[in-house]
């Protein structure tokens, strides 16, 4: 037999089997069985995945630890984040080989449990833009931020169960509609800027830029004795080995490879930089002979080895009060969490069930989206538990879905990779920060391309987004840019919609009528999708009410007595239609088919 004909046997075979139907394979039968999903399929789009994110469990691990995490800095005057301490050195390399385990464990089963649970091809691992502004805003370099890491551990603890309670009342798609269109698109923009200052600068990148005397920022790409003094660095400027060693072997030849589409290019660039770093006789050897570089090839050499957690396990800290200066930094920290994790987490499952084919394009809505959002949020306070920023839903699960991935086969694959990183953490702790730091440039420019959706020709739309773009790189915060993009969005256009009702509609601004429209309705359907005109009546007293305030699970279950409450009716609709000024006139209607027999019946 044929390994084509043998293969083919082997999918039937899985199709028809309980496995088969619970993942709801083309040929098992299943109800809303999804088409063109094939095991020896899914297999491989899970690999795709998987190679495609690899690279988060070793910059993850760099940003991150650039935190310090549990390790104290006895700064002094001369080296106030002791960067120059080899105890304290020695404590962050710890810190970093945890880090690298909590990263591969907690996107292990987070992936893992949204595809045996949620049945969707999408994988989990904390979240890039957050673990920055994690490591670098909230906790601060070395510790030197306004909140400690046990303290912030705590905020992103919270914050998970914040989420689970959110997604229970199915208010977390209300959320993320309610924010404005162009500070959503903004967000994704300033992120990407943000990500790529970091990898711009020498702790977590590649070391081109620094802070300077005469001006807030100066070029660099000195060596690293030069680094701490801004005038020595500025007469070795661009003679870095390790800086061109990343931007032409990780920038440039990962760049080519995403050029033609060549799967798993971003782990192959961070691979190509890191083996050349690692002998120790180069002068851009990852292991020097001092402390520090002797300490990394000790663990290095031994390739396969389970790291245990040491540090950071469970050091949450619950005495809020103890923060200098009050707790409103840690609340800051917190809402900031809830605010970009709703946008990141939410938009990336809309966009990835869209991709892969599971949205229902009446209700908006994708299969299994309340198991969805409950691994994410449940994901969130586990990972704190091991000691990561928030856990989120990443757009490289795109990578298993263009390979044909459909069902959550797909992320159990990839889940399953993850869980064998786990035992070759001497590798990945031992990649050099700047192998990553083309990387997160990459990373940046993509999440830049959201900036071509922004509407640039209405002002009231296009401030708002542009100071969300521009401030969170400014003030190396994502939380300033939000808090700068929100508040000049609601005075502009709060001052717009007064003036024109003042007016009686005769003073506008120009391209009034070019505005985004802005809606807090749960989810929107073109009247032109409802099967007939009896479907547009407005249903009236508390069953209107319920199905416009409950969450969709609460209005299938209780007044559809639908058993898989859970997943969209077949025929559920709801309608909300836009006028002409923007605001929203809703019509909502919500029928399975069980109530459209009663309804009959009646």
């Amino acid at each position: 037999m044929k390994l084509d004909e043998r293969i083919h046997a082997l999918n039937m075979r899985v199709a028809h089997s309980a496995f088969g139907k619970w993942f709801r394979l083309e040929g098992s039968g299943a109800r809303r069985e999804r088409v063109g999903s094939l095991f020896s399929t899914e297999i491989r789009a899970g690999l795709a995945t998987f190679f495609a994110m690899a690279y988060i469990i070793s910059v993850n691990a760099t940003i991150a630890g650039d935190s310090g995490g549990t390790c104290v800095c006895n700064g002094t005057a001369d080296d106030p984040v002791c960067d120059a301490n080899p105890e304290y050195s020695a404590c962050l390399e710890i810190v970093h080989r945890d880090l690298v385990t909590a990263t591969a464990a907690i996107s292990c089963l987070t992936t893992f449990c949204m595809g045996l649970f949620a049945n969707m091809p999408i994988g989990l691992a904390p979240g890039m833009g957050l673990n920055a502004y994690f490591a670098y805003q909230v906790v601060g370099y070395h510790g030197s931020g306004s909140v400690s890491f046990e303290l912030a551990l705590t905020a992103v603890f919270v914050e998970g169960w914040i989420f689970i309670g959110l997604s229970l009342l199915g208010i977390r798609q209300w959320l993320a509609r309610s924010i404005p269109t162009s500070i959503k698109l903004a967000t994704g923009a300033g992120i990407g800027l943000y990500l790529t200052l970091i990898g711009l600068y020498g702790s977590a990148g590649l070391g081109v830029v620094t802070g300077a005397t005469s001006t807030p920022v100066d070029l660099s790409g000195c060596d690293a004795q030069y680094a701490s003094d801004p005038d020595l660095c500025s007469q070795h400027q661009m003679t870095s080995k390790t800086m061109w060693l990343g931007i032409f072997c990780g920038g440039f030849v990962t760049g080519f490879l995403m050029l033609y589409r060549v799967k798993g290019a971003i782990i192959a660039g961070i691979a190509l930089v890191s083996i050349i770093s690692w002998p120790r006789t180069t002068p851009v050897t990852y292991f020097p002979y001092d402390d520090a570089g002797q300490s990394r090839f000790d663990f290095f050499k031994h390739v396969v080895a389970f790291h245990k957690i040491e540090k950071l396990l469970t050091v949450q800290e619950w005495n809020i009060g103890s923060i200098p200066g009050g707790s409103g930094h840690f609340w800051l920290a917190l809402v900031t969490f809830l605010y970009v994790d709703i946008l990141d987490c939410t938009g990336t499952l809309y966009s990835m069930a869209k991709f892969s084919g599971a949205m229902d394009k009446k209700t908006g809505d994708f299969e299994g989206s309340a198991v969805a959002y409950l691994v994410d949020a449940g994901g969130i306070v586990v990972g704190s538990l091991l000691g990561t920023s928030p856990v989120t839903a990443y757009i490289e699960s795109g990578a298993g879905i263009s390979e044909g991935g459909k069902t959550g086969i797909t992320a159990m694959v990839t889940g399953l990779c993850f869980f064998v990183s786990l035992f070759f953490a001497p590798i990945f702790a031992s990649i050099p920060p700047w192998a990553t730091g083309s990387t997160l440039i990459i990373v940046g420019s993509m999440m830049m391309s959201a900036v071509t959706e922004i509407n640039w020709t209405y002002f009231g739309d296009a401030m708002p987004a542009f100071l969300t773009i521009a401030i969170m790189p400014f003030t190396y915060s994502i939380a300033y840019g939000l808090i700068a993009g929100i508040i000049t969005y609601i005075i502009l256009n709060t001052g717009v919609w007064i003036i024109d009702k003042v007016s009686g509609g005769r003073i506008t601004p120009e391209n009034y009528d070019k505005r985004d429209g802005w809606s807090w309705h749960m989810a929107v359907v073109e009247e032109d999708d409802l099967d007939s005109p009896a479907e547009r009546n407005q249903i009236k007293g508390f069953k209107g009410f319920a199905l416009v305030f409950l969450p969709p699970w609460a209005g299938r279950l209780l007044i559809h007595k639908q058993k898989r409450f859970w997943e969209p009716a077949q025929n559920e609709v709801i309608d909300a239609r836009q006028n002409s000024t923007g605001n929203d006139e809703t019509v909502i209607e919500v029928q399975s088919e069980s109530s459209k027999e009663t309804n009959e019946k009646s």
